[in-house]
């Protein structure tokens, strides 16, 4: 009985001192055997504080119901009526596609109110099969409002008028010869306005925004025919001429400063072109050499440059 006895203690030892702790020194393992029982001691002691207080929530009859929030009414509602407080798998939920449409307002890239541009193009003539007409031209323009905007702008042809070839091979073959006029200058004044402007994107991830405008005005264009008909005795003068504009044009900023443009413009004027027939009496009467006048369209076309001034600029309202 006695033998019994002691090896129930024997057992009851080594269950309670880890296999490990025969490998340390004695003192350690009294240390560490006295701290086991101390936690063995705390977790019984939170077993029972967890069994009393599951006690009382079963006395009180109250159990834990999903979507009971401390301090809301949502718990309320939930303990009522369970089904109300649904449990969302988010796994789920997260794999669900997106279908919600999301509109962002966002503010002009380009404010051109209150603003100066100021452009440098080149033009040249896209209707005239005999004569080209080819300019540098200069512009300014003042934006009252952000689609508006009242200006002016240059063209210098003189030094640029060239006879095409085509014109020559024809009286050379077919013993026809065409009026011809050069132009010298013309300047206008011009309305301008922005009905459209947005952005597109290119070159992968790169945006570039835009904007369209049309644009009229009138002026005065100083042409001259070209003696073709009576060249050795006929020298004509540059004379300013009516002219009225109209066009469209398309701009691509590179910021909120710099743009690049592309421009197509019709210059109407009634030009004065030479007489087709030649004065054998006197051939030196200046009142002999003008023929018909002729309703002219000088469609061109320009590609330029386009400054804004101020550089920058504020928005009045907050972003």
């Amino acid at each position: 009985m006695k033998e019994s006895r002691i090896g129930l203690l024997v057992v009851a030892a080594l269950g309670i001192f880890p296999a490990n702790a025969w490998a340390q020194a004695k003192a350690a393992v009294g240390a560490e055997a006295s701290a086991e029982g101390e936690a063995s001691a705390e977790a019984g002691g939170e077993a029972a504080a967890g069994g009393e207080a599951a006690a009382a929530g079963d006395a009180e009859g109250e159990g834990e119901v999903p979507g009971d929030v401390p301090g809301s009414d949502v718990g309320d509602i939930c303990k009522i009526d369970p089904a109300a407080c649904p449990v969302l798998d988010m796994d789920k939920e997260a794999k669900r596609p997106i279908k919600e449409n999301l509109f962002a307002v966002q503010q002009n890239y380009v404010q051109r109110v209150r603003r100066f541009e100021f452009q440098l193009a080149w033009g040249i003539t896209l209707n005239d099969q005999f004569v080209s007409h080819d300019a540098p031209t200069i512009a300014a323009n003042y934006y009252i409002s952000n689609v508006l905007a009242i200006g002016g702008n240059f063209n210098y042809y003189q030094p640029f008028n060239v006879d095409k070839e085509f014109n020559a091979q024809v009286r050379r073959a077919a013993r026809v010869a065409v009026p011809l006029t050069e132009y010298f200058w013309g300047a206008a004044l011009n309305f301008t306005y922005v009905p459209a402007y947005g952005k597109f994107s290119g070159f992968s991830d790169f945006i570039f925004h835009y904007d369209a405008y049309v644009v009229g005005g009138v002026g005065a264009l100083s042409t001259r025919p070209i003696p073709v008909i009576d060249p050795d005795n006929r020298n004509f003068e540059f004379e300013p001429k009516l002219a009225f504009n109209a066009g469209v044009g398309l701009r691509i900023f590179f910021n909120k400063w710099f743009a690049a443009g592309l421009e197509v413009r019709d210059y109407i004027f009634n030009d004065r072109l030479e007489s087709l027939e030649e004065d054998p009496v006197n051939p030196q009467d200046k009142a002999t050499w003008y023929g018909e006048n002729s309703l002219t369209n000088h469609v061109q076309a320009q590609v330029g440059l386009s400054i804004f001034l101020p550089f920058s600029f504020d928005y009045r309202l907050a972003k």
